[in-house]
């Protein structure tokens, strides 16, 4: 089981379980078709934030295997709600999570996502145990895959054509690093 103490501390962020009163900073970027064009889901609009935020803010610990956290990325110096980052527990007999994250593109570029990435790692293998964690992407998302990069993940495999997403066949690319390659 992991119950992280929360507020996790990185140089420039704070990563904490989500709150209701994080509804328009959630909507601010959920509701964006650049934010969601990689992704599973449609811009959301105010009721469907709302109800994926009711979700993420249950999800604190993981207790067993299909559990995940999603976490608030915030500022630290100010608070603001800039994205949210997500471990889930994969498989609990072969010790394998899968790590994801989305920011607000006015917060693209400074190196946000890298650092929370390192959190979700440090979380997945330093308190959870884990022996490998993943990244999974939309082929086209070619920023996401430098920030898995820069973590010292590794592409493993080029998917063609896996998966129909909004209506379109995707490929998808998974990254992925050892507990023994992990170096905060």
């Amino acid at each position: 089981m992991l119950k992280p103490a929360y507020p996790l501390h990185t140089d420039r962020l704070l990563l904490r379980p989500f709150t209701p009163d994080d509804l328009p900073a959630v909507h601010a970027y959920e509701s964006r078709p650049d934010v969601a064009r990689y992704l599973y889901w449609e811009p959301r609009d105010i009721d469907a934030v709302r109800t994926f935020l009711d979700k993420k803010v249950t999800r604190t610990a993981l207790h067993d295997e299909g559990d995940a956290l999603d976490l608030a990325i915030t500022l630290r110096d100010t608070g603001q709600v800039i994205g949210n980052g997500l471990l889930i527990w994969t498989s609990k007999e072969h010790r394998q999570g899968e790590i994801g994250y989305v920011l607000h593109p006015d917060h693209h570029g400074h190196g946000y996502a890298a650092e929370a990435g390192r959190t979700l790692l440090r979380l997945g293998f330093d308190e959870l145990g884990l022996h490998r964690v993943v990244g999974r992407l939309d082929a086209r998302n070619t920023a996401s895959a430098r920030v898995l990069e820069k973590l010292g993940m590794r592409r493993e495999a080029h998917l063609v054509q896996n998966e129909r997403v909004k209506g379109e066949w995707t490929d998808e690319i998974i990254y992925a690093i050892l507990e023994t390659e992990w170096k905060p």
